[in-house]
């Protein structure tokens, strides 16, 4: 199935129910009065998320959506059935955009998140509610309201904790297969990754993680060459960048440094954020290089790029050095979730503490 990660579509909620202008007609009851019952609201539409969905590939075909209006009101104070809501499944990591107003209704994050992108119409009354000592016999009523309808860019950010940066061919997909069930199509050319590939990587019992595989980059993909950027934006809500560099790469590539130093500028370019996220050095295709060349070879590179933070020496083919850079992985992971929930409790505390002071002075 081709990766589709954008989209234009168009909602239309169902309009309201228009209210109804009816008498009571029974044998031996004259001058029933009115007895018109009120339509039934318009269905609203809702993007719910499916972490079985990976792209936004149904929206290639399905453009536009349209609710179920709301019935008309009856006679008899029957008061006419709403219209059923819709709900479309959208893959965990969608963000909605209203493209004429250009603000963002919302993110889907999670399993089973709902989220209103198109509210219903309203209701019309019926006649039965302009009765008064004045008005027996009212003939009046109102319309429901239109539906909303609305024009949406669908963005699909992919959700994981570790995002492979690199160079075409520096071996993050075969990365992927050493650490994940994730099989991903590898080949001794570039740019055999097409679109993002995501794993999920099993450490323990109930420790786990996944790790997001974008197409590689080159000098000047900003610019459009190569892939371009587009799926950069895959990366930016990892908690973590892996950047793999091959410490071989083939003759007439540019060497490890300046591939690298290129790529960095690249990412500065799309996004500050991104580019100040944590960022792991990691050395590929060490097995290619003989046991006395090793270590000079890899302090060349770090050096060369002025390195200080954490590095790692792996080979994807062999599974050398894999094992440890995994657990380093998940435990950077487990130590930034207990921050974020020492953060969430801090604050917490400090909202209690806040409203019991604004108790006592009241």
């Amino acid at each position: 199935m081709k990766f589709v990660d954008e989209a234009i579509i168009k909602v239309d909620a169902g309009d309201g129910g228009n209210g109804c202008v009816s008498f009571r007609r029974e044998k031996y009851v004259p001058r029933g009065g009115p007895d018109g019952g009120d339509g039934g609201d318009g269905g609203s539409i809702y993007f719910i998320g499916e972490q079985g969905l990976n792209t936004l590939a149904d929206f290639r075909f399905t453009k536009y959506f349209r609710a179920e209006r709301g019935q008309n009101g009856m006679g008899r104070q029957c008061t006419g059935k709403g219209g059923d809501d819709m709900y479309i499944q959208v893959p965990l990591g969608t963000i909605v955009w209203d493209v004429d107003t250009e603000e963002q209704i919302g993110d889907v994050t999670k399993q089973g998140q709902t989220l209103k992108v198109a509210q219903g119409g309203h209701h019309g009354i019926g006649n039965i509610h302009f009765k008064s000592s004045t008005n027996r016999t009212p003939r009046q009523s109102t319309n429901g309201t239109p539906g909303e309808f609305r024009k949406l860019r669908v963005e699909l950010k992919v959700l994981a904790d570790v995002g492979l940066l690199g160079l075409p061919n520096a071996g993050k997909s075969t990365f992927l297969t050493r650490v994940s069930s994730a099989r991903p199509k590898i080949a001794d050319y570039p740019f055999t990754t097409l679109h993002p590939n995501l794993g999920v990587v099993s450490v323990g019992e109930h420790q786990s993680f996944v790790v997001a595989d974008i197409p590689g980059l080159i000098e000047g993909a900003s610019e459009g060459v190569g892939l371009g950027i587009q799926f950069l934006k895959h990366l930016s809500r990892t908690r973590l960048l892996l950047h793999i560099i091959d410490v071989m790469p083939p003759e007439g590539s540019d060497d490890p440094v300046s591939g690298a130093q290129g790529l960095v500028r690249e990412l500065e370019s799309f996004s500050s954020d991104l580019a100040a996220l944590p960022r792991w050095l990691v050395l590929n295709k060490v097995d290619l290089v003989m046991d006395e060349e090793r270590e000079q070879r890899c302090n060349e590179i770090v050096e060369g790029l002025n390195w200080q933070g954490p590095m790692f020496r792996i080979s994807a083919a062999t599974s050398e050095g894999i094992q440890d850079l995994v657990y380093a992985i998940m435990n950077h992971i487990d130590e930034q979730a207990k921050q974020a929930r020492e953060k969430r409790e801090q604050q917490q505390q400090a909202e209690l503490q806040g409203n019991n002071e604004n108790k006592e002075q009241e």
